[in-house]
C-alpha cells in the first residue's frame, strides 16, 4: 500500500485515482469506468461507460463484457455449494 511518503504520480496516470469494483455471486463484475482490460492474448478491451459488466462466466458472446448470457443457463454448482450441502 501507498505510503504518505511516496511521490505523488503524475496526472492521467492509472495510480491517480481507484476505480470501485462491485462484486455479485450471481453475475458480472461491475467496475466504474472508463476501463481497459488486458485480455489473455494481450489484447486490449477499453469501454467508456460509466459502468462496465465483465463476465465471470465465459459464456458471453462479447466476452470480456457480459451480454447477460449467464441468465440463460443455470451456472454450474462450485465446489463451496458441494460442501454446504452436506
Amino acid at each position: 500500500m501507498p505510503s504518505s511518503s511516496e511521490a505523488t504520480p503524475p496526472p492521467g496516470s492509472a495510480a491517480t485515482s481507484a476505480r470501485r469494483v462491485y462484486m455479485d455471486p450471481q453475475g458480472p463484475i461491475l467496475i466504474e469506468g472508463p476501463v481497459e482490460i488486458v485480455l489473455e492474448d494481450g489484447t486490449v478491451a477499453r469501454s467508456d461507460r460509466f459502468v462496465a459488466a465483465l463476465c465471470t462466466c465465459r459464456r458471453s458472446r462479447v466476452y470480456p463484457w457480459c451480454d447477460t448470457s449467464h441468465r440463460r443457463r443455470a451456472r454450474p454448482p462450485s465446489p463451496r455449494d458441494d460442501r454446504r450441502s452436506r
